[in-house]
C-alpha cells in the first residue's frame, strides 16, 4: 500500500517549489516584452532616456531571470526523486516538451540574455534590439512547452496506454502540441505575465515619483506600463473566459466545483455570485445567483447545460464500472499477451482504467469493492468546493481591480497628471497583487483536477516514488531553507538597485551587470 504521508508530503513539496518558482516566471515574461518595446522606441527616436529605461529595467529583469532558472532546475528534478512512477508512466509523452523547453531556456534564452547585458557597446542599435526581441521570444517559447506538458496532464490527448509496457505512449505529437487546453493556457498565462511586468514597472516608477527622483524616466516608464498593462489585463479576462470554456469540455468537475454548482439546472445555468458550499449535504446552504450568466460563460449558449457536481459523481460511478472491466482485462493481458479477447475489451475501456486505479486506494480487489468503498472513492473525485469557489473569486476580483487601475493610469498618463499622490500610492501598494492572482490561478488549475495527476488516467497517490517520509521531510526542509535564502537575496538585490535608480552612483557590481552608463544630459532628463 502507498504511504499517504509520502503522497501528501510529495505534493506539498512540489506545490511549494512550483509556486515559489512561479514568483519569477511571470515577471520574466512580462519584463522581457516591455524591454523590447522600450528599446524599440530608443532605436526609432534615438533618445537616451529610452536606452536608460531599457538598461535599468533590464538589470532587474536579469536578477529575476537568474532566480527563475535556479528554482526551475530543482523543481524538474523532483519528477525523478519524488514522482518516479509518474515519470515512468508518462515519460514518453512528457519528455519531449520538457526537453525542448530545456534547450530553449538554456540555449536560446541564456545566450541572448548574455548578449543583451554585454552587447550594448559591441552590437549596433538594430543588432542589440534584435537580441532583446529574441530574449522576449525565448521567454515566451519556454512557457509554451511547459504549458503543453501541463495541459496534457489536464487533457491527455495524442497518447494511449500500452498494456505491454504499462506506460502511456505518444501517438500524435501534433495533438499533444495543439491540445486546446494548452493553447488556452498559454495565451492566458503569458497575458498574466505581461500584467505582472506592467504592475512592477508601474509600482517602481510610482516610488520614484513619490520621492521626486528620476521624474522624466518614471513618467515614461509609467506611460508604457499603463498602455501595455491595460491591453494585457483586458486580454487576461478574455483569454481566461476562453480557458474556462475549454475546461467545461474537458474538466467538467473543475468548472462545477469552481462555481459550487451541485445540481444540473435547466439551461442556461445561473452564476453563483456568492455561496456557502455545504460539502456534507451536497448543496449550498446560501447562494446569490445571477440568472443565465454561468450558462453563457461556460457554454456560450442558452440551450446547453452545465453539469452539476452530484451528476458528475454519478457519471464517475459509471466510468468506475468500465474502469474495473479494463483493469480485469489488463490483468488477463499481462498473464497471457496473446489473449485477443482481453485486448479487445481493454482497448474498448482503457480510458476509464484510472477510475479502477482510484478505487484501489480503498479496495485491494476492485472487482469486489463494497458500496462503502465505492462511495469513498466517489467522494475523492470532488475537490474542496469552498476552497476552489473562493480562490477563484478572489483571483477574478484582483483581475478586475487591475483593469480599473490600468484604465486610470492610462487616462492620467494621457492627461499628463501622473503626479497625483493618492494614485502613486495605489500603484505602489498594488505591487504584490498580480503575484497573488497568479498563484491563486495555479492553485485553481492544479488543485481543481485532483485526485488526478493525469486527468482520468492516473490518480495522484499512485505517481509517487517508493521513498520514506523521512527522506521527503529532509528534502522539503532543505528546499524551504534554500529557497528562503534565495528569496532574501532576490529581494535584497531588487531593493538595492531600485534605490540606486537608473542615474544613481554605479557600484562595481552594477557596472559589471549594466555596462557604462552615459551621463544624463538634456535628452535624458527631458519630460
Amino acid at each position: 500500500m502507498i504511504d499517504l504521508d509520502v503522497v501528501q508530503l510529495s505534493r506539498l513539496q512540489f506545490g511549494l517549489t512550483a509556486m515559489y518558482h512561479f514568483l519569477f516566471v511571470p515577471l520574466t515574461i512580462g519584463l522581457s516584452v516591455l524591454l523590447a518595446v522600450m528599446e524599440s522606441v530608443y532605436v526609432m527616436t534615438g533618445r537616451e532616456v529610452w536606452r536608460e529605461m531599457t538598461r535599468f529595467w533590464g538589470l532587474l529583469f536579469g536578477i529575476n531571470f537568474a532566480m527563475g532558472i535556479a528554482t526551475g532546475i530543482t523543481m524538474e528534478f523532483q519528477f525523478g526523486t519524488n514522482w518516479a512512477y509518474f515519470s515512468h508512466y508518462v515519460g514518453d509523452v512528457f519528455g519531449a516538451p520538457l526537453a525542448i523547453e530545456g534547450m530553449m531556456a538554456f540555449f536560446l534564452e541564456a545566450t541572448f540574455v548574455g548578449l543583451f547585458f554585454f552587447g550594448w557597446d559591441r552590437l549596433s542599435r538594430v543588432g542589440h534590439l534584435t537580441v532583446t526581441w529574441l530574449v522576449a521570444l525565448g521567454a515566451n517559447l519556454s512557457a509554451v512547452w511547459i504549458l503543453v506538458a501541463n495541459a496534457w496532464m489536464q487533457n491527455p490527448v495524442g497518447a494511449r496506454f500500452n498494456p505491454d509496457t504499462m506506460r502511456m505512449e505518444i501517438t500524435s505529437f501534433y495533438d499533444v502540441f495543439f491540445n486546446p487546453v494548452a493553447q488556452a493556457k498559454f495565451v492566458h498565462t503569458v497575458s498574466a505575465g505581461y500584467v505582472t511586468g506592467a504592475v512592477f514597472v508601474l509600482a517602481v516608477s510610482a516610488y520614484y515619483l513619490l520621492r521626486g527622483r528620476n521624474v522624466a524616466f518614471a513618467k515614461r516608464s509609467m506611460t508604457v506600463a499603463a498602455s501595455f498593462g491595460l491591453a494585457s489585463a483586458l486580454s487576461v479576462v478574455v483569454l481566461g473566459d476562453e480557458s474556462g470554456y475549454t475546461a467545461n469540455h474537458h474538466q467538467k468537475m473543475k468548472i462545477a466545483v469552481i462555481e459550487a454548482e451541485w445540481e444540473t439546472h435547466p439551461a442556461p445555468a445561473g452564476f453563483n455570485l456568492f455561496a456557502l458550499p455545504d460539502t456534507a449535504a451536497g448543496r449550498n446552504s446560501f447562494e446569490i445567483k445571477i440568472p443565465w450568466a454561468l450558462g453563457l460563460i461556460a457554454t456560450r449558449s442558452v440551450d446547453q447545460e452545465v453539469t452539476g457536481i452530484n451528476d458528475l459523481v454519478e457519471q464517475a460511478r459509471e466510468r468506475m464500472r468500465k474502469g474495473v472491466v479494463a483493469y480485469q482485462a489488463l490483468k488477463r493481458v499481462r498473464a497471457d499477451p496473446d489473449d485477443a479477447e482481453a485486448r479487445r475489451v481493454f482497448d474498448a475501456n482503457w480510458r476509464d482504467i484510472g477510475y479502477a486505479l482510484l478505487l484501489k486506494r480503498h479496495a485491494d480487489d476492485v472487482a469486489a469493492a463494497t458500496e462503502e468503498q465505492i462511495a469513498a472513492t466517489l467522494r475523492d473525485t470532488v475537490p474542496n468546493v469552498a476552497a476552489m469557489f473562493w480562490t477563484f473569486r478572489l483571483m477574478v476580483g484582483i483581475g478586475f481591480y487591475l483593469i480599473a487601475l490600468f484604465t486610470l493610469a492610462f487616462y492620467l498618463a494621457s492627461a499628463r497628471r501622473l503626479e497625483k499622490r493618492w494614485f502613486l500610492w495605489a500603484c505602489l501598494l498594488t505591487l504584490p497583487l498580480p503575484w497573488i492572482a497568479s498563484e491563486l490561478g495555479w492553485f485553481v488549475a492544479e488543485y481543481g483536477r485532483q485526485p488526478w495527476i493525469i486527468e482520468g488516467i492516473l490518480p495522484t497517490y499512485l505517481g509517487v516514488s517508493s521513498i520514506s517520509t523521512g527522506s521527503v521531510w529532509a528534502s522539503l526542509i532543505g528546499f524551504v531553507i534554500f529557497y528562503s535564502g534565495l528569496l532574501v537575496i532576490d529581494v535584497y538585490l531588487m531593493v538595492k538597485y531600485v534605490r540606486i535608480g537608473p542615474y544613481g552612483t554605479l557600484t562595481a557590481e552594477v557596472a559589471v551587470a549594466a555596462g557604462p552608463a552615459p551621463a544624463p544630459g538634456p535628452a535624458a532628463g527631458e519630460d
